[in-house]
């Protein structure tokens, strides 16, 4: 004689998955604002007349937050990024920002950014 069979249901997920830089540490995610994906860095560097030039306005490390203010417009652009930007970037710094990409680049650092 055999015994009927349990049904076992699925675990239901209870959390969201989260970047280990909410964890404080090195980011585990490639979405915007978080580390920056060898692709997305290449494909940057393969199309410069996206880039455009601006100036850092303020840099918050605590939330990530940089503004800059274009060069060309003069308009300025809110930023965020959880990988350290904010922590390298003092008012006054010239840094690029790539519009398709997003990506900050600061000297020969590059960061990806969330706008």
């Amino acid at each position: 004689m055999s015994s009927q069979h349990r049904h076992i249901p699925p675990l239901e997920v209870r959390e969201r998955a989260a970047c280990m830089c909410d964890h404080g540490d090195a980011c585990s995610s490639f979405a915007p604002g978080h580390a920056l994906h060898l692709i997305q860095s290449r494909l940057a560097s393969a199309t410069p007349s996206d880039w455009t030039d601006a100036i850092v306005e303020s840099a918050d490390a605590a939330s990530g937050t940089i503004v800059v203010r274009d060069l060309t417009t003069a308009e300025a652009i809110a930023l965020w990024n959880s990988a350290g930007a904010a922590h390298v970037l003092t008012p006054g710094t010239p840094v690029a920002v790539h519009g398709r990409y997003h990506v900050l680049a600061v000297g020969r650092e590059r960061f990806n950014v969330a706008r």
